[in-house]
């Protein structure tokens, strides 16, 4: 997906709220400012929302000497998607279809997403919302039909804490599963630890894609995952920037988030606060 002009107000309150939740005081906060602003004026035209999170991010980690701002944020989020999780469960136990219910249930988790809004969200309620409201686009009859044919599963996490919401979808599919998180903390996207906390270890194999970009920015990862990624029958891809990155990766990946900004929405064709279950378009490799 291509960056457009609303984008470039996000990356600087991003790069504001990653120096915040770093401590900085307002000097140094003026001081990141300044050099995002820089930054963005002088980057390449071309680049994809992620790729640009990516410099953005690693500027404010560099400037302020921080590894990781949202490791708190991450950690709390975790904690509470873990308090719900026996409940989550329960209700994917009893549904009459099990596997569409979890698919609702891990969309669900995507609200939780740091890189859109500073809000801290009411996991229940959201849940609740997602399991009634109609798809805006509707794929998962052909992930169905995937699945069915596939003998393993790759599974691009997004977020911390929605990782446990992932964690219910996994434990439906009924075959072994990757599950790929980031190689370094970017915004509250999800890393080895935080998956490990959330219990992933327990129903997937855990890898990390070697790269601190949001989304699946392939030319970033490292050589290790992209040959899992070009090997897998079916990718699982959650969350905003993987369908920034992926959403034009061929018919293995499926898309499956929750519409949260105008800009997705626009480039979806779809009302912001949609969910999607979408196969991608586009040819393999």
């Amino acid at each position: 997906m291509r960056t457009y002009l609303d984008c470039y107000p996000c990356f600087l309150r991003q790069a504001l709220s990653a120096a915040r939740r770093a401590g900085a005081d307002d000097a140094a906060q003026h001081a990141v400012v300044r050099e995002t602003l820089a930054l963005l004026h002088d980057l390449p035209t071309g680049a994809t929302p992620p790729e640009i999170a990516h410099t953005v991010h690693g500027l404010v980690r560099a400037r302020l000497g921080h590894a990781d701002p949202y490791r708190d944020a991450k950690e709390s989020s975790t904690r509470a998607a873990l308090e719900i999780y026996p409940r989550l469960t329960a209700l994917v136990a009893a549904s009459p279809d099990p596997l569409a219910a979890a698919v609702r249930v891990a969309i669900a988790g995507n609200i939780i997403d740091f890189g859109v809004s500073d809000e801290v969200v009411d996991l229940w309620p959201t849940l609740q919302r997602v399991m009634a409201q109609p798809f805006a686009i509707d794929h998962t009859a052909a992930l169905r039909t995937e699945l069915a044919a596939a003998d393993v599963v790759l599974y691009l996490a997004d977020n911390a804490g929605e990782t446990v919401f992932d964690r219910v979808l996994i434990e439906q599919l009924g075959m072994p599963v990757t599950y790929a998180v980031k190689g370094g903390p970017v915004l509250n996207d999800a890393t080895r630890e935080d998956a490990l906390a959330a219990g992933l270890d327990g129903c997937a194999a855990v890898i990390d894609n070697g790269s601190d970009a949001p989304g699946t920015v392939r030319r970033l990862c490292s050589p290790e995952f992209r040959d899992v990624l070009d090997a897998a029958p079916v990718v699982i891809a959650k969350g905003q920037a993987n369908y920034e990155t992926l959403s034009e990766a061929g018919p293995r990946v499926f898309c499956l988030l929750q519409v949260k900004c105008p800009v997705i929405a626009r480039d979806l064709d779809v009302p912001v606060g949609s969910i999607v279950v979408r196969r991608s378009e586009g040819t393999d490799g």
